[in-house]
């Protein structure tokens, strides 16, 4: 089934968001936000990492620890409904990516392949979306950085060896339907931005500032290097807006409504793109009248 297919599973382990990740922190990418009855952590992730870098900080593992409750944007090791999700990550045969992309963008993605590994028939089937992403995680894979060590596995595989709740903040299906608005201009666009920035080594100067940033625990920085990349390539701060930052209103809502709780502190794991600048959910809850504060 298309859902089982190695490359698209890699890539759905690695969805959520957008967003990114080494060695602990001076800072760690966490808050603590708190009502007069209860709190949530807020914790920033990449989706690919370093085994090195577990376990996570102190600060981490400890609100973690403190938790009674994870909450993911999508629980990514849920292969059922990762299964059920497929049909927003690849067409049905006999159709095929070459159908819905120009032969000319086709040709360039095609030239790429090799640079990761990736063989024509491994990307056949999928939508423009999924195969510049599958492209994308092989640059960071190129950088040293692997999905088998994004921070959002390891979180979940912790919380189900201590038998922790897991909660969604949104669920795999919801992540698809959102794939599936973008406009066909949009998906074109996307495409060719995504090919430009690979073969003029952008997403390597991308993943190495987004690392930096991150491990700095230092949003201001992480969000200057996602502005200047955007700034680069056509379509990426549209397709930043939609699939970030217009999110937003239906998360804070939810985290909301946990705080509204008595003595059942949560810890929120998002993508850490997520959590910086003012439209971020640190700010939106910071300006709502919550207690923030980093750790």
């Amino acid at each position: 089934m298309v859902a089982q297919h190695p490359l698209i599973a890699r890539f759905l382990l690695a969805l959520a968001a957008f967003a990114f990740a080494a060695n602990a922190p001076a800072q760690s990418y966490l808050w603590e936000v708190s009502s007069l009855t209860n709190k949530v952590y807020l914790y920033g992730t990449v989706h690919a990492g370093k085994r090195q870098w577990f376990p996570l900080p102190e600060a981490v593992e400890n609100a973690l620890a403190d938790s009674a409750v994870l909450a993911v944007e999508a629980d990514i090791t849920d292969m059922k409904a990762l299964r059920k999700s497929s049909d927003a990550m690849a067409y049905k045969y006999p159709d095929v990516l070459k159908n819905h992309v120009p032969p000319e963008q086709y040709a360039r993605m095609l030239k790429l392949l090799p640079r990761y590994g990736i063989t024509e028939s491994q990307v056949s089937s999928m939508k423009p979306f999924l195969a510049v992403s599958v492209l994308v995680f092989g640059e960071w894979a190129r950088s040293g950085f692997v999905t088998q060590y994004g921070v959002d596995t390891y979180l979940l595989r912790k919380a189900q060896a201590e038998q922790k709740p897991i909660i969604e903040l949104e669920g795999i299906e919801a992540q698809g339907r959102l794939m599936d608005t973008l406009t066909e201009k949009q998906v074109q666009d996307l495409f060719k931005g995504t090919l430009d920035a690979l073969e003029e080594d952008l997403t390597t100067e991308q993943v190495k500032g987004l690392v930096a940033a991150w491990q700095a625990g230092d949003p201001a920085a992480l969000l200057e290097i996602a502005r200047r990349y955007n700034e680069k390539v056509p379509g990426a701060a549209e397709f930043e807006d939609k699939f970030i930052w217009q999110r937003h209103n239906d998360m804070a809502k939810k985290i909301e409504g946990w705080l509204a709780e008595r003595r059942k502190p949560y810890f929120i794991a998002v993508g850490a793109l997520h959590l910086a600048g003012p439209k971020g959910l640190v700010e939106i809850l910071r300006k709502r009248g919550y207690v923030v504060r980093q750790l």
